[in-house]
């Protein structure tokens, strides 16, 4: 019982945290402007990134753009940007604006203000019934009664497949990341032995993981090295360094962490994560099918032993990947998405 309550507190809490904030005011004409609502977040995301990075290309492509966070002077300061921010509380919204939201607002999605038209930015589609009681809502929740939707965003193929399957009523548009690469890219011609991972990701099949491959020798020599708490600089760093990362990608929308990686040149082996699967070419990774751990850990010690009798191949595949991810996850595509989606808005 005391478990339950818990819980129920718990989710309580999280459907507060996941509430629309106050608008300034709504009605009129509005300005055409686009406005970008986020989380008051300042720990590293991806997906918050992807909302600044779509804020300064909507700018430079002369289409008024603005993040809207909740808090009056609140700003990300984990990477660099002098990317346009402005609180909710200061925001007035008329009927040729448009809000954009994030699916992480879905249980506080009966809280949009009436008059823009609303833009759900679904940068995981897997999450997007997240609180949303299956017994309690109706056909097309969460979506289903917005006044105003225009559109969905998704940032993969996977995602928008599923979009346009679950809502066969609304339009479900492709706005492609980007991988900087003035950021993440090649470094030296060599690579040390070190084995990087995002630390925040289904820690518990990375411990049977480590524990495996260490019973067995494997990371005798290796530099095992948890990505967490760093900022974007730091990360393509460690990155960069890598021979090795491992990916725990699960029901991604995109899945950054191992195109990042593979942009730095490292090797990646692991989980594609589904949405993933786009840019996790066999022969220049090595993907792994969902939860095999025995597979998982057969690819990473393969890696290893590949690493230690013709290195200079490894580094080859993954300079081969950073090639093409680099290439497909640029800015001018994603410029291009923006300008083919808003000019049918603005």
């Amino acid at each position: 019982m005391i478990k339950d309550f818990v819980k129920s507190r718990l989710r309580s809490q999280e459907i507060r945290r996941r509430q629309i904030p106050a608008f300034a005011a709504t009605g009129g004409t509005g300005d055409g402007a686009v406005y970008y609502l986020a989380p008051d977040n300042d720990s590293p995301s991806g997906g918050v990134r992807v909302i600044y990075r779509h804020v300064d290309l909507l700018n430079s492509l002369g289409i008024p753009a603005k993040v809207v966070h909740a808090a009056d002077g609140f700003r990300c300061s984990w990477f660099p940007n002098t990317t346009p921010v402005v609180a909710a509380g200061r925001v007035s919204l008329g009927a040729r604006d448009v809000l954009v939201v994030p699916e992480w607002y879905g249980p506080g999605l009966g809280g949009l203000p009436e008059g823009p038209r609303i833009v759900i930015f679904n940068q995981r589609a897997y999450d997007t019934y997240d609180l949303i009681p299956y017994e309690e809502t109706g056909p097309g929740a969460p979506y289903a009664g917005i006044p105003g939707l225009a559109a969905l965003l998704a940032v993969s193929d996977d995602n928008v497949d599923l979009l346009r399957y679950a809502f066969p009523g609304v339009p479900v548009h492709l706005t492609r990341n980007v991988i900087d690469p003035s950021v993440f890219h090649l470094g030296g011609p060599e690579r040390p032995r070190r084995i990087s991972f995002v630390g925040h990701r289904r820690s518990a099949e990375r411990e049977q993981l480590l524990h495996i491959l260490r019973s067995r020798g494997v990371l005798d020599g290796w530099d095992v090295v948890a990505i967490a708490g760093k900022t974007e600089l730091e990360t393509a760093e460690i990155m960069r360094n890598t021979a090795i990362f491992l990916s725990f990608s699960e029901r991604e929308g995109f899945g950054l962490p191992p195109a990042e990686a593979m942009a730095c040149g490292a090797y990646v082996v692991g989980y594609p994560g589904l949405a993933g699967r786009e840019f996790f070419v066999p022969g220049l990774c090595s993907p792994v099918a969902d939860q095999d751990l025995l597979a998982f850990a057969r690819a990473v010690e393969q890696a290893c032993i590949r690493y230690d009798k013709e290195p200079q191949t490894l580094i080859e595949l993954g300079a081969a990947a950073s090639a093409r991810v680099l290439a497909r996850y640029d800015t001018e595509n994603l410029r291009t998405d923006l300008r083919t989606f808003y000019s049918t808005l603005l």
